[in-house]
């Protein structure tokens, strides 16, 4: 089983690149998604909780969550298969994953501060503020968790600053040679 984790700040283009993957019927793990599950049911901020569950359960929380959500899939369906995992935020991820996975590999997304601030502007996600303050009160969060140094070690870096059909051209050929 190949597992793909991506990593980059909020608006950079994670989300694009797991849409494509879906399309090729690579299976799609959300870390965010987990956070954002678990405050709904705290109702509260996504922000928030994030902070929380590592206080609370350790800084391995959503990796174990995401390894305990592959391997079930993966029995349940008995696939050898392709996962990308997105939003990969800390190096206590990363070790967890490259404990678990033999075949992992860690692509991260940069775009500019003003570029990502732009998207989510127009993104209109619940957790995205179209106030640039809180825009990098949140860069500044996601920074503190470690995803800097994620970003730093990854096996691949994508500069998604150009149009979207180069950026989608980059991740074609990512996929293409990770499938083949």
């Amino acid at each position: 089983m190949k597992v793909v984790g991506i990593s980059g700040l909020p608006g950079s283009g994670k989300s694009l690149i797991s849409k494509l993957a879906k399309e090729k019927g690579i299976m799609v793990i959300n870390m965010g998604d987990l956070v954002r599950e678990e405050a709904k049911k705290r109702n509260a901020d996504v922000g928030e909780t994030s902070i929380k569950l590592r206080e609370e359960f350790g800084e391995y929380v959503l990796a174990k969550l995401t390894i305990e959500k592959i391997k079930n899939i993966n029995k349940e369906n008995n696939l050898e298969n392709i996962f990308l995992i997105e939003g990969i935020r800390s190096q206590y991820e990363i070790k967890m994953f490259k404990e678990n996975f033999k075949e992992f590999l860690l692509l991260s997304v940069f775009a500019s501060p003003k570029t990502r601030f732009n998207r989510l502007k127009n993104r209109n996600r619940n957790d995205d503020s179209s106030i640039y303050e809180e825009f990098l009160k949140r860069d500044q969060r996601e920074l503190d968790f470690g995803i800097g140094a994620v970003i730093a070690t990854s096996d691949s870096i994508f500069i998604n600053e150009d149009s979207l059909e180069e950026y989608k051209k980059q991740i074609n050929s990512f996929f293409k040679n990770i499938i083949s």
